[in-house]
């Protein structure tokens, strides 16, 4: 950049999924804007992550902006606040060392320029956030639980039902056994007891046409993961998941 040059400014947003939608990152963004144009900076990135939590640094916007800062393509990243930027300490300030090496700025609408002082304790605050916003959500789930309500996705075998309160607001959490899908659950673990392995028993789904849980890919073929889980990713399947309910058909 040369002296007379005006700063080169790159603007950041992101919006997580609780409460939030995605015309908060027009509104980020529009308000970046207002603050380099009233300091004579000159837009020239905008970087972007949609529904994502600030826990995590594996962001593609905010892996890339850190890449053009590297680049040298910007003088000075601005946000909204510092949380857009992250909400985990160790990730704020791991971005500020590297942009402080890269003599590259950090200011936000809220807290003005970045300095250690902000690290420490901005990102204090927005580690306790999380902990208590963790503790909320477990809490509103066990909750949930012990009033007999689902208080994850739809098993396969169930759909949600929905009902209008007196106040307005619609029930969740609420199911109810879809029958032709119950048989097909029973059908499956009569068969694991029996004996069958899962490959051979979504064989004969397959075989027959029965469609399975919609899981995204091959939603409508049956696999030896669509009934067992799968232990790579530590997660399981729709009907896998059912087992923990199927003493309720």
């Amino acid at each position: 950049m040369t002296p007379d040059a005006p700063v080169r400014a790159a603007i950041y947003a992101r919006y997580s999924s609780d409460l939030q939608s995605a015309a908060s990152i027009t509104d980020q963004v529009r308000v970046c804007r207002s603050l380099c144009a009233d300091r004579g900076w000159r837009v020239v990135e905008v970087f972007t992550d949609e529904a994502m939590s600030g826990a995590s640094h594996l962001r593609p916007g905010f892996q890339t902006m850190q890449q053009a800062a590297m680049n040298g393509q910007f003088d000075i990243i601005v946000a909204e606040a510092l949380d857009r930027l992250s909400r985990d300490q160790e990730h704020i300030a791991a971005l500020h060392k590297r942009m402080s090496f890269l003599d590259v700025s950090v200011v936000t609408k809220a807290e003005g320029e970045i300095n250690e002082m902000h690290i420490g304790l901005g990102g204090t605050m927005s580690a306790l956030f999380l902990k208590q916003l963790a503790q909320k959500t477990h809490r509103g789930l066990e909750g949930r639980v012990r009033d007999g309500k689902s208080a994850g996705g739809i098993s396969y075998g169930y759909r949600a039902v929905r009902a209008l309160r007196t106040d307005g607001t619609v029930t969740t959490g609420e199911r109810e056994i879809v029958e032709n899908e119950a048989a097909t659950v029973r059908r499956i673990f009569e068969g694991y007891a029996a004996g069958l392995p899962a490959r051979a028993l979504a064989a004969a789904l397959n075989a027959e046409g029965i469609c399975s849980p919609a899981n995204g890919k091959n939603a409508d073929t049956w696999g030896p993961s669509t009934i067992s889980g799968n232990w790579k990713c530590r997660a399981s399947t729709s009907l896998a998941a059912t087992d923990n309910q199927i003493g309720r058909f």
